[in-house]
């Protein structure tokens, strides 16, 4: 028994919400920039191929909500893992645990590269800003070693697919722009993507663009290109603290 599944962000993860649940052992998207195997002290093979639900998560998270008396607050689903595994997974959990912070009068927050699967959880989520459902956008598909950065994560059509069905169903919608190996990729989903209620625009961390085969990016001018696009298209934004940083370090420098 998991004692205490629903747990305080910290570091980076504490700009997303109240709390948070990780609902499974690990990954199969194998995303080569994937930080969480080093977090967890797991070899990447381990990770990423031993994905199953922890055990007992959901009746851990019943316990802890009745225990602890937790409500009123955004909780997201997930850091160190995807709510929506790519494989032959049980993925039943996410379901039962979206259902549980509902009834205890929580807000849910999804952020997924799971694609289509996600969408068989929308009738549990409240419209009208109430849950959020975010995916992670990193490229277009078609991008040069998209594919192979993200070798099983829906390619980035379904994932904003499913945003837009979302936001057909009222749902609050957000994409995680972090992290960020295309900086036109980005560029180009601010112009025309009007599905989309809220940007959050990052970097990324952990490795260098040249560590993926990718060209150096300057943080520097994509953050403050992101923030004009922003505020030209009327997108709803939030610069996160480390492309902050660096956007206000090269304008101390100016």
């Amino acid at each position: 028994m998991i004692t205490a599944p629903i747990y305080v962000p910290t570091g980076r993860a504490k700009e997303y919400g109240d709390y948070a649940i990780n609902i499974y052992t690990g990954c199969d998207h194998s995303c080569t920039y994937c930080f969480a195997p080093a977090a967890l002290h797991k070899s990447r093979e381990e990770f990423h191929s031993n994905v199953q639900p922890r055990r007992d998560i959901v009746e851990s998270v019943h316990r802890q909500l009745d225990r602890e008396g937790i409500t009123e607050k955004l909780i997201h689903l997930c850091f160190m893992c995807d709510p929506y595994p790519a494989g032959l997974v049980d993925t039943t959990p996410t379901r039962e645990i979206i259902k549980l912070l509902k009834d205890s009068g929580n807000r849910v927050q999804i952020l997924t590269k799971g694609g289509y699967l996600a969408e068989r959880d929308f009738d549990l989520l409240r419209a009208g800003g109430v849950d959020r459902f975010g995916v992670t956008f990193t490229s277009w598909t078609m991008a040069t070693r998209a594919r192979e950065i993200e070798p099983n994560a829906a390619p980035t059509h379904q994932r904003l697919k499913s945003l837009e069905t979302a936001k057909g169903r009222g749902i609050e919608t957000w994409v995680s722009c972090e992290p960020v190996l295309y900086p036109e990729a980005v560029y180009a989903l601010i112009r025309v993507a009007d599905y989309i209620d809220e940007f959050k625009i990052g970097k990324l961390n952990h490795h260098k663009p040249e560590d993926l085969g990718l060209p150096p990016i300057d943080w520097a001018v994509f953050g403050r290109e992101c923030e004009r696009l922003c505020k030209t298209y009327g997108r709803r934004y939030y610069i996160k603290d480390d492309l902050r940083r660096e956007m206000e370090r090269r304008d101390g420098q100016a």
